[in-house]
């Protein structure tokens, strides 16, 4: 996997994330302002709708510059868009990017959280948004995280005001936000959730503007900002080396897959936030005006505000385990305050505090990254006392499998110690899978049975090692999760989570199997064994009309991690028809239908994720024109897979290849989502791939953005791309001119070729071009006016060039058929009157 220039950044700061997957390792500097932050009694709620929405320069100066407890509350994990960075797409795509929002916060200093809404893909107006969604539940989780979180100040990255402005996700986050913001306080609202939680006003709600939002700088420097509180973003941090908008930077670059590695910057940089509601702060540079952020603000705090205002005031930078006996006096009084919500907040900052003064290791690691139920794991652990202190070890013992040690031994100054537990991982054990994945939800909405996990952005992990540490005769508990510590020679130590993983896994090689005639295909079944000496049976679920042969089959698998391959033969109906194939492992008594995914990119950890394991056949009625298709990548889909599946021969082309006499072998180049936004060489080889077209090549582009196009002419001929789309997947199609042959050649399209599309139309549709493109296809979403830009053909030379804004890269992963026989025309005009032209030349 590429590796990412802003890991290489990190390392060289020495930030807290090195390394995506190692555990903290604070210095001084990060101990002393763990302490000013412990010394703040203030939060910040900051609300968008998507990964990458969020400002992390105000996110990083509320938590830096100001000490507050800052958050993100994304509406939604960013399912529904594009990965620039490899294959994923949907609920894969979903994990990728929660854990960049992880690393970013690794970075800003914030926490993250989201709702359980889905990103279903690009909305128009929120009123279909909140309906896509299920309104009243979102609103649920929003209030839900509003009573837990109890932020004082709500930041809204959008402007609620605004609705069909924007992206319908954009507003609604907003609208959700402001809504919450009155019903928090209220105990006739979700009621439910007062069983956990208490009620909540926040003191203020804003929004996040920018000269964006007003059109132009010029208009926003003339705007009325009497409402308005504005912050220099751009202050340096001595103590990092690094300024706010720096940190920022690097934060953002986190967001890999969509593309937002960016250079850092420097200097005074103003944020706005606009008052939406509660009373405006006398103070203009301060949202927190009139809001108590001190030790005061809670009974029986001042005490503790004695000692730790202290320690702050008097912190010994060259041994900070001087402080430990002042910590453990404020975290004794800590233990006895009444208010919950800032007892747990503040125990948990101030026993991290005391473990990195005292320089506390504790890390427990696994034998293997990943074990099944009824497995045996056996894990290391490792205590290192490295200061003076008066530390004794009492207990270490380990969740869920029980296994205890009791040393009571005084940790002296550097003496490492080294136990190890073990036991057998209980048989009801679930596997440690991302949580909002576990059960299949809706369009709009994930499904989440257990309420506890609503919000969190992971699964908790599956193993904790516990430790009660006793301080001059004061215990504290502490607890690690378990990893998987281990090493390459090529890149030194590394770690992974350790993960719970189901017995046995499956799944067929192919998302999505294409007949384009009745003659059955032998498909492969992938079972993977998590443990050793696997045996059982596979079966597959398949629809009545069609056949699957051998009805089941016999495995053994020796070994753990191991993979063993069987062949079934499908026989497809007569007709067109779909369905899905599932396959069924069976072990013993229990049977597995899922498939295990492994996402391995170096600037988050190591993902391991179940999903349902299935793939779609479908029974084409197709016929096809040519066979050799070049294709040019982009952003990533599974085009090529997907034309091979109806039998042409595609061989990917990299720019250096993009020359005459390679083109010569192929009948037609396709060119890859946001290839020209994505691909600077390209810009250097439009000329020779219209030449091919000339020659009597077929040259399809698909879409593009008009931001950062990275060439100067995308078509032989004049086209402007905008940001038309269609948004509504089942929005009327019309045919613009029925007869043309794209329409007809050698498959006849009708509207019916548009029914089951998935998520959207189109998008970043052409509004202008020249009088040589052939609109073909008019389409709008309601309320809207037409769009007739979604497919374009040109004849040019003796070959055709097409630009098409259609969502192929994502029909094609679902198996929609009217799809697939428009891109074969596609592929296939101009090609029977070649056929006669060589006909009447022999």
């Amino acid at each position: 996997m590429p590796k990412s220039l802003f890991t290489l950044i990190l390392s060289t700061l020495s930030l807290a994330v090195i390394s995506a997957q190692q555990p903290k390792k604070p210095n001084t500097s990060d101990i002393y302002e763990s302490i000013k932050k412990l010394n703040f009694l203030g939060s910040v709620m900051y609300v968008a709708a998507h990964p990458d929405d969020e400002n992390t320069r105000l996110i990083s100066y509320f938590s830096n510059e100001v000490k507050a407890r800052t958050a993100y509350l994304a509406i939604t994990r960013g399912d529904g868009g594009q990965n620039l960075i490899g294959p994923e797409i949907s609920e894969e795509l979903g994990v990728i990017r929660t854990q960049e929002l992880l690393a970013a916060r690794r970075v800003d200093g914030g926490e993250q959280r989201f709702t359980r809404a889905n990103d279903f893909g690009f909305s128009k107006h929120p009123d279909e948004t909140l309906k896509i969604w299920n309104k009243n539940d979102v609103l649920n989780d929003v209030v839900l995280y509003v009573r837990t979180f109890k932020p004082d100040v709500i930041i809204n990255r959008f402007d609620h005001r605004t609705p069909g402005t924007t992206h319908g996700h954009h507003t609604s986050s907003a609208m959700l936000s402001v809504e919450a913001f009155d019903l928090a306080s209220n105990r006739n609202i979700f009621p439910e959730q007062l069983k956990v939680v208490d009620t909540w006003q926040p003191k203020r709600v804003f929004f996040n503007t920018t000269w964006w939002f007003y059109g132009s700088p010029e208009n926003f420097e003339k705007a009325d900002k009497s409402n308005m509180l504005y912050f220099d973003t751009g202050v340096y941090y001595p103590q990092k080396g690094l300024s706010n908008n720096e940190l920022a930077a690097i934060a953002s670059s986190q967001h890999l897959s969509q593309g937002f590695g960016r250079t850092t910057t420097r200097g005074t940089e103003k944020e706005y936030i606009e008052l939406i509601k509660g009373d405006f702060p006398a103070d203009g540079q301060n949202p927190f005006y009139g809001i108590d952020t001190s030790w005061s603000r809670i009974k029986g705090g001042q005490a503790i505000g004695n000692i730790l205002y202290d320690v702050e005031e008097n912190f010994n930078f060259k041994d900070p385990s001087v402080h430990i006996p002042n910590l453990i006096e404020a975290y004794k009084l800590i233990n006895q305050i009444e208010d919950i919500h800032w007892k747990e907040i503040k125990l948990k900052e101030l026993k991290s505090i005391i473990e990195a003064c005292a320089g506390l290791y504790l890390e427990v690691s696994a034998n293997e990254p990943t074990l099944a139920p009824r497995s045996h794991v056996n894990v290391g652990v490792e205590v290192v006392n490295r200061s003076n202190s008066k530390i004794n070890l009492k207990s270490v013992s380990i969740s869920l499998i029980g296994s205890v040690e009791n040393p009571n031994i005084k940790l002296e100054n550097n003496i490492k110690h080294n136990y190890e537990l073990s036991g057998t991982i209980p048989n009801d054990t679930k596997p440690s899978s991302p949580y909002w994945l576990n059960k299949k939800g809706t369009l709009g909405m994930y499904k989440v049975e257990d309420k506890s996990l609503i919000g969190l952005p992971e699964s908790p992990r599956p193993l904790q090692v516990h430790f009660i540490l006793d301080f001059d005769g004061y215990s504290i508990p502490f607890s690690k999760d378990v990893v998987y510590r281990y090493s390459k020679p090529d890149k030194g130590e590394l770690y992974r989570p350790f993960e719970i993983i189901p017995e046995a896994s499956a799944k067929i090689s192919e998302k999505v199997i294409i007949f384009e005639n009745d003659k059955q295909k032998n498909i492969q079944v992938l079972v993977k064994a998590g443990k050793d000496s696997l045996h059982g049976f596979v079966q597959i679920a398949h629809p009545n009309d069609w056949t699957v042969f051998p009805e089941k089959q016999e495995f053994e698998i020796v070994n753990k991690d191991q993979e063993k391959t069987l062949e079934f033969t499908i026989i497809p109906p007569k007709n067109q028809s779909e369905g899905l194939l599932t396959p069924m492992v069976h072990v013993e008594d229990n049977i597995y239908t899922r498939k295990l995914v492994e996402i391995d990119y170096e600037h988050i950890p190591f993902q391991t994720v179940l999903i349902p394991s299935e793939s779609k056949v479908v029974r084409l009625n197709i016929q096809k024109r040519g066979e050799n298709i070049a294709y040019v990548e982009g952003a990533g889909d599974v085009l090529p897979e997907s034309l091979e599946q109806i039998g042409y021969h595609v061989a990917i082309l990299k720019p250096e290849d993009i020359n005459p006499e390679t083109l010569s072998r192929f009948d037609a180049v396709v060119v890859g989502i946001r290839a020209y936004n994505t691909i600077d060489e390209l810009k250097h080889k439009q000329s020779i791939l219209f030449d091919f077209v000339e020659k009597g090549g077929n040259m399809i582009v698909q879409y593009n953005t008009n931001f950062r196009l990275n060439v100067d002419e995308i078509a032989p001929y004049d086209l402007k791309l905008s940001r038309d789309r269609v948004t509504e997947e089942d929005a009327e199609v019309r045919l613009l001119n029925p007869n043309h042959e794209v329409l007809n050649f050698p498959n006849k399209i009708t509207e019916d070729d548009f029914d089951g599309w998935t998520q959207e139309r189109g998008l970043y549709f052409p509004n202008e071009w020249s009088e040589e493109f052939s609109p073909i296809l008019s389409m709008n979403d309601k309320g809207e006016t037409p769009k007739d830009g979604s497919l374009l053909v040109a004849k040019y030379g003796k070959g055709y060039y097409i630009y098409t804004g259609l969502s192929f890269f994502r029909e094609f992963p679902e198996g929609v058929s009217g799809a697939y026989r428009l891109f074969a025309n596609m592929l296939s005009i101009g090609k029977e009157n070649l056929k006669l032209e060589a006909k009447l030349n022999d």
